[in-house]
């Protein structure tokens, strides 16, 4: 049986079976790809030159919008590459490197959208402490601590699932590296302490999803006590589009992990790990610029610009 000393490379779960189909997933990915591109350089060029969407509210948008880009940046690229050139092998390295690399934009990022459920929150239910409690210190803080904890939750994680002894194979049940493919590979017996700090992680994501849970119940109590019909359409227009990003981040990441293990397969694996890695990333700047006058004016400005 192989251990970890003696591999250099995995072997990734191949999308499709038929050099046809392999060509086809490319095109799709790449078209994916440049859209989550698109759509998140567009949020974060209108935010970033747009001097009236200097806010907390847009700031925090803007960190989202670059870990989606980093997100989806860790898996697409090398599924592209295997599909286009038929193959499946990645190093030692660059596994543990997209390991280490998606779970810390995906750490991070719910974290940001955490912090963006406390803005939200603070914005509608406390408007007189507003800028004392949100000012540029304090949204620099917050978003400093949301990178660094995603930095040191994923430090954790690569370190000890790598540290693991491997006797189960190299080949990776999916089409890119994940800790809980990588678990599989392990003896058995040896991997307790990285289960132990996945169950603690979960605590800490379910401790978050209570937190913005219970801050939105606050948000939509105080918006329902609005006597101007105009103020909660405003209210409603900034909170829907956040609480639609938390919904489709959680749910996809739930199903993902928490599915029953008897209803498990490759097929349905590579399905769910395509819906939590690439669709959120994809969908973000949509769904904020939906219902976003100030996003939707902003973006027409830089389009304009751009084209002219």
């Amino acid at each position: 049986m192989p251990n970890s000393s003696s591999i250099s490379e995995f072997l990734l779960l191949p999308l499709a079976d038929t050099r046809q189909l392999q060509l086809l997933h490319f095109w799709l990915l790449l078209g994916i790809y440049l859209a989550a591109l698109l759509g998140n350089g567009l949020i974060s060029t209108a935010v970033a030159c747009d001097r009236r969407l200097h806010t907390p509210m847009y700031f925090f948008l803007l960190n989202l919008a670059l870990l989606d880009l980093g997100c989806i940046s860790t898996t697409l690229p090398k599924a592209m590459v295997d599909a286009l050139w038929d193959t499946r092998a990645i190093s030692y390295t660059g596994c543990a490197a997209q390991i280490f690399f998606y779970f810390y934009f995906v750490s991070a990022e719910f974290s940001v959208l955490t912090i963006m459920s406390y803005d939200r929150y603070v914005a509608i239910c406390k408007p007189l402490h507003y800028g004392t409690l949100m000012d540029s210190r304090a949204c620099a803080t917050m978003a400093a601590a949301a990178w660094g904890a995603g930095v040191l939750n994923s430090l954790l994680h690569t370190a000890s699932t790598f540290s693991l002894p491997l006797c189960q194979g190299n080949v990776v049940n999916q089409f890119f590296c994940e800790i809980p493919q990588i678990l599989k590979l392990s003896c058995s017996e040896s991997n307790l302490r990285e289960v132990v700090l996945i169950i603690f992680s979960v605590s800490l994501g379910f401790g978050c999803f209570v937190y913005i849970f219970v801050t939105y119940v606050q948000i939509f109590k105080t918006v329902l006590r609005m006597p101007s019909e105009q103020g909660r359409h405003k209210a409603f227009s900034t909170c829907l589009p956040h609480l639609a990003v938390v919904s489709l981040f959680l749910s996809t990441a739930f199903f993902a992990y928490l599915k029953p293990p008897s209803i498990s397969s490759p097929l349905l694996d590579l399905t769910v790990a395509l819906l939590y890695s690439v669709v959120p990333p994809t969908l973000n700047p949509i769904i904020y610029s939906m219902r976003n006058r100030e996003i939707k004016h902003s973006l027409r400005k830089v389009l304009q610009y751009t084209v002219f």
